[in-house]
């Protein structure tokens, strides 16, 4: 792989330029750093910048400030500051050297030494830099071989790295589900499998964090099965479904085959069993969204999805929690036809109301609300139908309605 940065897109921007005048100093900065390094080498699309810097903290937000950008103190007691510029945010830190570590935070001092900055870092192909000007990429630990190999591995001590913080333990399975198609490096496999214990320590929000991270991959089974048969999940989800592998695989391949974008409520379901209630404790411990929990709760209250029911599905609950059904729940032979009875498919509104009931002959009052539920079950029963068959259903049921109050 080469040792210069490709050209890309992202490096002409006018923000990004100004950003970077003003930050020349004399010790070899500013550097891209990071992900954008990454990522451009591999000529995967790059969505954050990160910047690396010799100059102090307070000096970046001066420098910033003289030229016009507004700086943000995002993280300024471990040296990081956000430029704003351009409707783009650039993250610039200072060189750093860890102080002290206790698993879940480092007390840091400053540096102006780059390979001691890139020795904190977590993997070799993270702690890739390169200058803004030249394109020279600095590389101390390797990771541009460790790149071209597709091999993720810890810079230095994998135990140590993970002592110093063990949320390293799930990034390690995101970023190998990721980059790591090549020769799984073993030792960093045990060093997790002994941290995972250290889990517990880190707030819940972090894991949850992570965890959708690593389900949002394009395809995260190899790791995940990787996590389960080293008990990573044990710390923080002993609820983890004894079929979650085998689940989570047929999902993700039938997103593949169906031409279907991933849905996250759908992968974490496979994580877990099908009760509500204990999905739900699940989903408050780790602090998930309202708006995901909710969406837990409408997927296991679905009946099981089939061509003839998968519209119901979707008028009682909406098209996503329909889509999700069928691609969890549904049998093999009856996931396309339920997916083809989804497409280009709006949730209908049944046209008749309580007046056109009253106006028919049904007397004001509960009755109505009676009558339009049975409307509307014999509606959802034929499929939703137009406003004729509707107005049809209506009069068999005013009369039918009627008829019962005559009889008493």
């Amino acid at each position: 792989m080469a040792g210069r940065l490709p050209d890309a897109e992202w490096q002409h921007r006018d923000g990004l330029k100004k950003v970077l005048a003003t930050l020349n100093d004399f010790d070899g900065g500013p550097r891209y750093v990071g992900g954008a390094v990454r990522d451009t080498l591999l000529g995967l699309p790059v969505s954050d910048v990160d910047i690396a810097t010799t100059l102090l903290p307070l000096d970046v937000i001066d420098r910033l400030e003289a030229g016009g950008i507004k700086a943000i103190p995002t993280g300024i007691d471990h040296g990081t500051v956000t430029a704003a510029i351009d409707g783009n945010n650039y993250e610039i830190t200072t060189l750093r050297r860890d102080v002290a570590t206790d698993g879940r935070r480092a007390t840091v001092a400053f540096s102006t030494d780059w390979q001691e900055d890139a020795a904190r870092r977590d993997f070799t192909i993270n702690a890739l830099y390169a200058d803004p000007e030249s394109g020279e990429i600095f590389d101390y630990f390797n990771g541009l071989a460790d790149l071209a190999a597709q091999k993720l591995r810890f810079i230095g001590d994998a135990n140590q790295r993970i002592a110093e913080d063990f949320l390293r333990i799930l990034r390690y399975f995101r970023f190998l589900a990721r980059y790591g198609r090549g020769e799984l490096d073993a030792e960093a496999v045990v060093a997790c499998a002994k941290g995972a214990h250290g889990l517990t320590a880190l707030s819940r929000e972090r894991i949850a964090q992570e965890l959708t991270r690593i389900l949002g991959l394009i395809d995260p089974v190899a790791s995940v099965e990787l996590m389960i048969s080293n008990g990573i999940f044990s710390p923080f989800l002993p609820e983890l479904s004894d079929s979650a592998a085998n689940d989570l695989r047929r999902l993700v391949t039938r997103e593949a085959q169906c031409g279907q974008p991933i849905s996250l409520p759908a992968r974490y379901l496979t994580l877990l069993t099908c009760d509500a209630a204990a999905v739900d404790k699940v989903a408050a411990r780790l602090k998930l969204s309202n708006r995901m929990r909710e969406g837990f709760a409408r997927r296991l209250a679905a009946p099981a999805p089939k061509p003839h029911n998968v519209r119901k599905i979707a008028y009682r609950a909406d098209i996503e929690t329909a889509r999700d059904v069928t691609m969890l729940y549904a049998c093999d032979s009856d996931v396309q036809q339920c997916l083809l009875r989804l497409e280009q498919w709006k949730s209908p509104t049944l046209s008749i109301k309580g007046g056109a009931l009253i106006a028919m002959g049904l007397p004001a009052g509960p009755l109505v609300a009676k009558t339009l539920r049975a409307i509307e079950t014999v509606w959802i029963s034929e499929d939703f139908p137009d406003a004729e068959r509707q107005h049809d259903i209506a009069v068999q049921n005013v009369k039918a309605a009627l008829s019962a109050i005559r009889k008493v």
